[in-house]
């Protein structure tokens, strides 16, 4: 082996005992599997060096091959058998061998091909390895341990079979025994991966050796006798052409979707789509079909309507295969082998889910299903899927469909013709091959029919024939064929021109004569106006991520490249003469612009009337009616689209007027505005204006909103201004645009609605207001919280329904249990009792469902702090008014209600209770008992705030950790007393007392100095830091909760224990 200009011996084959007969590449060309005959394998690398080599006894070896991944290699004998070793040479067991059941005598392996995976597969769990014997049968496998391969039968002697570069085609080449007396035949049959025929390739020559697929499988090589024949494939590709649109897929290695580009080849623009288990692609008018397979295996497919960018519009689920499918501009029609299902699509209804029916059964809306050996379909009032289910013994093999007829195809030669729209079987008419694509003419009077052998014919379907029996019958399968066709497309407007396509040559028939053929290898797209497209989907499949503008080209008929000869080369009279003879609109408007351009006005007349182009004829009148030449030249010119020869023309006539009203009607503004300026007379205002209105128009259609503003400013466009400050964004401006307009503006009101809707509240409420809307601003301020700014505008404008708006808005808060925003709320809106009521209720619920007493505590400290801002607003608004005006305010203070006294009166009570709470419980475990029992003691006038069997449980605690036995006898009577306690609970206080005052008396024994007993017939102040009554004359009070505290105890604090306000001595 050379590598790199060396010769390395390690690979030679020196071993005289025995023959090399199979070796393989792996997949990523590194290793090399040779395979003796004696059962000798050598595992080699590309440099050269041996990587392993083994003796397999009595095995005699005949084919070798690799799996994609390179961890299996596969060893055929020559007794048909197939082992399998791991990459390192280690056996691992035999590949079943199905297709062999029931064959009897000896047979051997012709091939083993595993396709390496390179690019992708056809799809998911694909079969790619093919298993061929030379009796002609086969099995395609997905893994080596396949227990359900696809199996085929050949029917020949097969000699070798190769995969093509992704996959899709398997090759199997052989010969055919046709008997004694007759010479065999050499063939290759084609097969998709799951085992359908595809096509077969008859051959001259005596024996086929071996054959092989050029790298991008456009042509197969052939090795018969001493010659090597090459074929080009024509692969069927999935694809579509509609509205300047080429549609077409293809796999990706990575992915397992079929990539689906929708090509806009003359913008020059493209749009990828995914679509996962794509069968079909069809294309007609402005959509196209797509038609996929459910991701669920349950026998479901899903037709897709797609516009020009790949967008969905509609979609519909049958279940039948639909292995052939055609379409109109307003029909899908798609077929298995024995049913026809037709949808009549509309063009505005958008994808969605209502008409998503996925039952065996629906109702028929503009859809019709029937089976092929119907004899009369009919439409049924719900499309039957299961009974067009049923076989049959001639299966359907193509389809095609115009706009008033379908005509359907069987493998026996029958055709089915219907009527489109009412579907009624009107004839049957019988060929003697198999048709694989049909084609109407665009009268549908005629068929163009290329069967499985490749044989072009025509079918009039119209003709009145006599046949052998001496009946009238309708239909005439015309004496006319064509070999080696794979493409055809008849003409659009008119029925007796088709564009075929043979081997590398496009012919175009008119009736049955044909042209000069054109050398072409594209697929025939369009065809009308004596032009055809041809797409190169060959070339666009090299690269398709990247098509380009030349894989598109477009060709003239005979008829158009003479008659534009004529016209360059004789005079008008020869060429109108030829035309006569050969009419057509387009040869008819092609002499007519070149009469045109001759300024032969008459002839140019009378093309345009006989084209029927009814434009060119009032150009044709209009320029005779001009004495000037130049005038007529500069029509012409812009007729031709020769825009700047037209203008220069004017300007040297000294018409800037004309050439600007040619520039405004082309839309090319920024040419208007410099034709304008360069005059010396000065600009027209109101042109100007247009256009730079015009400018800012188009660069807001391109979304340039910046540009766009700039125009826009010059043109005095205040419209057109907003709308590009809103899109920049640009609220500054907007802003300063709204200030600069006059009350009551009709932009003023979208504008405050703009700023509304992005939260900016002080530029819609300016708005709102000089446009005189303030029941709008005050929404506003509601809208956004800005319930101060939304009471004062109310009370500016004496507006009386704020109240209404705060309580409708604070209820709809409360109804989404959002208690804390309708605090916030009307803490905003300072109405302060409204929030503390609220308040209120939260710690009581909060409390039901216990909460921690810390919580509970700031809860109520934040409802006495609002009701204290409550009493300072209502100080305020006395100290503002005088005599009867205070008590009036007093009086309709909107914030107090007749039930809000409690919550004013008894604001702090709250708090104080569960301050002490937990002060007594803090006492207690720090071993404060004496002081613990004190503040206890307090609690038993909180009961309203405090579950009275916690205050009595916790009294009695500290009573007997106090020894005053007396007080917490009393503190368990009162728990046996209360009615909330259960009978198991009450039972145990009396136990645990019977407990306790069998050892200890009912009488205080370290209860001394105890303040209350001194004073028990006056209502002593309580510290709020220890929990004791104040008996000093002198002591200190919170200047917000109003509450008090020994000064010994307060001095060292710098906050008060119950409200957190400041200390201040």
């Amino acid at each position: 082996m050379m590598y790199k200009g060396q010769w390395f011996e390690e690979m030679i084959n020196n071993r005289n005992k025995s023959i090399v007969r199979s070796m393989s590449w792996n997949a990523d060309g590194q290793k090399i599997c040779i395979a003796y005959e004696d059962g000798a394998v050598i595992v080699g690398s590309v440099d050269g060096n041996r990587i392993w080599g083994k003796e397999l006894k009595n095995m005699q070896l005949t084919q070798v091959a690799w799996s994609p991944d390179g961890k299996i290699i596969l060893f055929g004998t020559a007794s048909g058998e197939l082992h399998i070793y791991d990459g390192l040479g280690s056996p691992c067991g035999k590949i079943e061998i199905f297709c062999l059941v029931n064959v009897t005598g000896a047979v051997s392996l012709a091939a083993v091909k595993w396709y390496n995976g390179r690019l992708g597969y056809v799809e998911p769990d694909c079969p790619c390895l093919a298993v061929c014997f030379d009796n002609g049968r086969c099995q395609v496998m997905r893994t080596e341990s396949d227990s359900r391969p696809v199996l085929i039968d050949t029917k020949m002697h097969t000699v070798d079979a190769q995969w093509n570069d992704n996959g899709s085609i398997l090759a199997i080449a052989g010969t055919l025994h046709m008997g004694q007396n007759e010479k065999d035949i050499n063939m290759v049959q084609f097969f998709n991966a799951f085992g359908e025929g595809l096509y077969t390739l008859k051959l001259p020559g005596k024996s086929i050796a071996s054959l092989d697929w050029e790298k991008a499988s456009l042509r197969i090589a052939l090795a018969i006798d001493s010659f090597i024949y090459f074929a080009n494939i024509r692969p069927d590709y999935k694809w579509g052409f509609f509205d300047n649109t080429v549609v077409y897929a293809f796999l990706k290695p990575d992915r397992i979707e079929h990539c689906l580009i929708f090509w806009d080849w003359r913008n020059k623009e493209k749009y990828m789509k995914y679509v996962k288990h794509l069968l079909l692609v069809a294309a007609a008018g402005e959509h196209s079909c797509l038609a996929t397979k459910s991701e669920d295996d349950d026998g479901q497919y899903t037709l897709i309507l797609c516009n020009a960018i790949g967008t969905p519009m509609d979609s519909k689920f049958i279940e039948i295969e639909p292995l052939f499918m055609c379409m109109t501009s307003t029909h899908v029609v798609a077929a298995s082998c024995e049913a026809i299902y037709v949808w009549q699509f509309t063009n505005s209804r958008m994808l969605g889910l209502s008409h998503i029916v996925t039952s065996s059964q629906r109702k028929n809306n503009h859809e019709s299903l029937f089976h092929i050996d119907d004899e009369k379909p009919t439409k049924a009032k719900y499309l039957n899927f299961t009974g067009a289910q049923g076989s049959t013994k001639d299966p359907i093999c193509a389809i095609t469909a115009s706009d008033k007829i379908i005509i359907v195809a069987r493998e026996s030669g029958t055709l089915h013709r219907y009527t489109l729209v009412q579907l009624e079987l009107t004839h049957r008419y019988a060929i003697s091959s198999e048709p694989r694509q049909l084609a109407l003419n665009c009268t549908s009077s005629r068929l163009a029919i290329i069967d499985t052998s490749g044989i072009f014919s025509f079918f009039d379907l119209d003709a009145k024939v006599t046949d052998v029996n001496g009946q009238e019958v309708v239909g005439e399968h015309l004496s006319f064929e064509r070999k080696d066709t794979w493409d055809m497309k008849w003409a659009d407007d008119n029925p007796e021109l088709i564009a075929i396509m043979e081997k590398t040559r496009m012919y175009v028939f008119r009736g049955l004569d044909p042209e000069e053929p054109l050398q072409c290898s594209g697929y025939i797209c369009q065809f009308n106006d004596l032009e055809i497209k041809s797409v190169l989907l060959d070339e666009i499949f090299k690269d398709p991520d990247n098509p380009h503008s030349e894989d598109l080209i477009e060709l003239e008929v005979k008829s158009l490249r003479d008659t534009r000869a004529l016209v360059q080369t004789v005079g008008m009279k020869d060429a109108a003469q030829f035309v006569e003879d050969n009419p057509h609109p387009r040869l008819w408007r092609l002499l007519a612009e070149a009469a045109l351009e001759q300024l032969d006005l008459d002839v140019a007349e009378q093309a345009f009337v006989r084209c029927k182009d009814y434009q060119g004829i009032g150009l044709s009148k209009k320029v005779e009616q001009l004495h000037s030449e130049s005038m007529k030249a500069a029509e012409i010119a812009a007729y031709f689209r020769r825009f700047e020869d037209a203008e220069r023309i004017y300007l040297e006539m000294d018409r800037r007027d004309l050439a600007i009203e040619l520039r405004m009607k082309l839309g090319d503004w920024f040419r208007v505005v410099q034709l304008l300026k360069s005059g010396s007379g000065g600009a027209d205002d109101k042109q100007l204006i247009k256009a730079w209105n015009a400018i800012g128009d188009y660069y807001a259609d391109r979304q340039k909103w910046s540009n766009a503003v700039t125009y826009y400013l010059q043109g005095d466009n205040q419209d057109r201004l907003a709308e590009c400050y809103y899109m920049l964004e640009d609220y500054k401006g907007l802003y300063a645009l709204a200030d600069s307009l006059p009350d009551n503006h009709k932009l003023l009101l979208e504008m405050a609605r703009t700023f509304k809707m992005v939260g900016m509240c002080e530029q819609a409420v300016a708005a709102f207001c000089k446009c005189n809307k303030i029941h709008e601003a005050i929404d506003t301020c509601v809208y956004l919280n800005q319930w101060s700014q939304a009471v004062d505008l109310a009370k500016q404008h004496n507006v009386k329904e704020i109240d209404a708006l705060l309580a409708k808005y604070a209820s709809h808060l409360l109804e989404k249990d959002n208690t804390l925003q309708a605090i916030e709320l009307y803490k905003k809106a300072n109405r302060f009792v409204s929030a503390a009521k609220l308040l209120f209720k939260l710690a009581l619920k909060d409390s039901a469902r216990g909460a921690s007493p810390l919580q509970l505590k700031k809860i109520y400290v934040l409802a006495a702090l609002l009701v204290e801002k409550h009493h300072k607003k209502v100080k305020e608004k006395s100290n503002k008014s005088t005599g009867s005006s205070r008590v009036s305010d007093l009086l309709n203070d909107d914030d107090v209600g007749s039930g809000d006294s409690r919550v004013i009166d008894q604001a702090w009570r709250g708090a104080e209770a569960y301050h002490y709470y937990i002060l007594a419980q803090r006492q207690l475990y720090d071993g404060y008992v004496d002081s613990a029992m004190c503040t206890a003691e307090n609690l038993t006038d909180y009961e309203e705030f405090l579950d009275p069997v916690k205050i009595h449980s916790l009294l009695a605690i500290a009573a007997a950790s106090n020894r005053s036995f007396s007080v917490c006898s009393r503190s368990f009577i009162k728990l046996e007393s209360i009615d909330s306690v259960g009978e198991e609970d009450k039972k145990a206080y009396q136990e645990l007392a019977m407990e306790i005052f069998t050892k200890h008396e009912p009488r205080d024994v370290r209860r001394t100095n105890n303040a209350q007993e001194e004073f028990k017939e006056e209502k002593l102040p309580v510290c709020v830091v220890t929990g004791r009554p104040i008996v000093d004359y002198q002591y200190w009070t919170c200047s917000t909760c109003k509450r008090s505290a020994m000064e010994q105890e307060i001095a060292s604090r710098r906050f008060c224990p119950l409200c957190h306000s400041p200390v201040s001595l």
